[in-house]
């Protein structure tokens, strides 16, 4: 069972660049969050979350799990940064109002670095996928 911690408890992020509104699932393996797209979020243009917000709260999701892991093991949450993203399609762009579910599956982690496959969906609708590296600082 998921443990409750506020998002700000997870991540290293502060308003008002926070990308993710909650954790829903989270284990070694897999963790998905949601966001609700908001017209003041940063990258809200036109009405739509724009490329790099969604991006953001892939990356944003990694860390929610980092953050999470940390906090269930009694360590200090650490940052972590984007290392590579590789074969990123973005399919549609969610509109003000909807709520986008992401997913990571962790690939493998060596070290400091973890590979996830991402998948962001919004309204049962695949909104992007993508693999992500992320590089984590001790």
């Amino acid at each position: 069972m998921l443990k409750e911690f506020g998002i700000l408890e997870l991540l290293p992020q502060r308003p008002p660049f926070i990308m993710i509104d909650r954790l829903c699932a989270c284990d070694w393996e897999v963790t998905e969050t949601k966001l609700q797209v908001r017209e003041d979020n940063l990258f809200c243009e036109d009405g739509v979350l724009r490329e790099p917000g969604v991006v953001e709260n892939i990356a944003q999701t990694c860390a929610a799990r980092i953050g999470y892991l940390n906090k269930i093991n009694g360590a200090e949450v650490k940052v972590g940064f984007i290392g590579a993203l590789r074969n990123l399609v973005i399919y549609d762009l969610p509109k003000v109002s909807e709520t986008l579910e992401t997913r990571i599956e962790v690939q493998s982690e060596v070290m400091s670095l973890t590979l996830v496959k991402a998948t962001v969906k919004c309204n049962g609708c695949l909104v992007a996928e993508c693999e992500m590296k992320i590089a984590i600082r001790d």
